[in-house]
Order: C-alpha cells, then sequence, then structure tokens
C-alpha cells in the first residue's frame, strides 16, 4: 500500500521562535492522536537542527524546502543536501513552482538537485504542474510529462522508491481557485500512468502523489478521496496548528 503524507511547506514564513512553538504545537497535538498519513513539516532552514530535538521521539518527520545542485563549495548563501542531512532531516522539495518561476530553476538543474539530494540519503519530494496560461491552452499535460521526463526518468527504480511527486496547479496556489477533486484525480492519475510507463506498474503504485494546490481542511477529505491522490503539500494552512494537523486527520 502506498505511503500517505500530508507535508507542510512553511516557505519564508515564520521567524526562529515562532517556527520552533508551531512545531512543538503540531509535535504535541499528535502525541495522544495516530494519523493514518505521514506528516512532515518543511521548515526554512534556520529551524532545521532545533527540529533534530523538538520532533525527537515524536511521529513527525521534518525537511527542507530546496538545496543546492551541488555537494559543497563556494556557493555562498546555500545550503547542501549534505547539511541537510546532517540535522537529522528526511527530506527535502524539489522544484517547486516558486523556485521554477521567481529562481529560474528548470528541468535539467532540478534533475541535478534530486540526484543531488538522493545521494545524500534525502527522500525527494518533487514537484510538478501547470500555470494558468498552459491549462488554458489545454497543454497542461504536456507541460507535466515534460517536467517529470526530464526533471525525474532517467532516475534508476531503487531511486524512485525515494521519490515523492507533488502535483501543484499553479493557478489554484494563493489565487482562491482549488482544481476540482476530478481535476485533481485526472492530473494524478496521468501522473501514475506516466510512471507506470517509464518504470513499470509496481513503481507506479508505490508511488505517492500529493496534491499541492491550496488544500484546506474544508475540502482536503474530499480531495484525499479521490483514488490517486495520496495526501498533500499544504501552504498557507500549514501556518496554522490546527488547521494542519486537521488536514492530516482529513486523511483515510
Amino acid at each position: 500500500m502506498r505511503k500517505k503524507i500530508v507535508a507542510g511547506n512553511w516557505k519564508m514564513n515564520m521567524d526562529y521562535s515562532t517556527g520552533i512553538a508551531l512545531a512543538e504545537g503540531i509535535r504535541d497535538y499528535f502525541k495522544n492522536k495516530v494519523p493514518v498519513c505521514e506528516v512532515i513539516i518543511c521548515s526554512p532552514f534556520i529551524h532545521l537542527a532545533s527540529l533534530q530535538n523538538i520532533l525527537k521521539g515524536s511521529i513527525i518527520k521534518y525537511g527542507a524546502q530546496n538545496c543546492h545542485q551541488e555537494e559543497s563549495g563556494a556557493y555562498t548563501g546555500e545550503i547542501s543536501a549534505g547539511m541537510i542531512k546532517s540535522t537529522g532531516a528526511e527530506y527535502v522539495i524539489i522544484g517547486h513552482s516558486e523556485r521554477r518561476t521567481y529562481f529560474g530553476e528548470d528541468d535539467s538543474l532540478l534533475n541535478r538537485k534530486t540526484k543531488t539530494a538522493l545521494a545524500r540519503g534525502l527522500k525527494v519530494i518533487f514537484c510538478c504542474g501547470e500555470v494558468l496560461a498552459e491549462r488554458e491552452k489545454e497543454i497542461h499535460f504536456e507541460v507535466v510529462k515534460r517536467q517529470l521526463t526530464d526533471g525525474l526518468f532517467n532516475l534508476t527504480e531503487e531511486q524512485m522508491k525515494n521519490i515523492v511527486i507533488a502535483y501543484e496547479p499553479v493557478w489554484a496556489i494563493g489565487t482562491g481557485l482549488t482544481a476540482s477533486p476530478a481535476q485533481a484525480q485526472e492530473m494524478h492519475r496521468f501522473i501514475r500512468e506516466n510512471l507506470e510507463a517509464g518504470y513499470g506498474r509496481k513503481i507506479a503504485e508505490e508511488t505517492t502523489i500529493l496534491y499541492g494546490g491550496s488544500c484546506k481542511a474544508s475540502n482536503a477529505a474530499e480531495l484525499f478521496s479521490m483514488p490517486d491522490v495520496d495526501g498533500g503539500l499544504i501552504g498557507g494552512a500549514s501556518l496554522k496548528k490546527d488547521e494542519f494537523c486537521a488536514i492530516a486527520e482529513a486523511v483515510h
């Protein structure tokens, strides 16, 4: 059975003390409640080392929002996969739509980042998805297929076991719009079909595919009820303890 996951992406939010308090709140919420899904916090870099102690013994996992494609070197201001791993983190988000849009990260670079992260023992949440203009032109399937093919599909089957895919309908992030459950399912099914074509049925059926487009407690259960939606990559709602925990509890 595929792993169900709800991952919170805090983005560039939370100062040090506020982020630590949120992590402690999420940890405490699940002390006596065991969710069906794996719960992950993807915090800014400043919190990672502290999360190792805060979440020790907890069911909550944690990870980073990005890493550099090189192992180390003279890259002022960057963070390597090895540094992330040294904090005890298990995950890193690669290819978020904001990294693609604001920082010009293309599929080739994201493939390099993915391979570096995997080589350092991190699990990768690899993002893909189309912007509004691409959906309106009805090329959204073509866009996502290219992102998957160029970003992931030269990995080995063994490497693919440490990949989680997150589908982001970029037009539904921060706009108040949300892909309908049927739209989410349609794309998740398409992604799984491409995984099967590239790696076979076993990898396709075992790969977790998350929905990453303005998921809230109010719509989470309906989205997660779709057969190929295995949880969510949660943005703004992950900054509120009760909202985020309610989304995690919506997984069945």
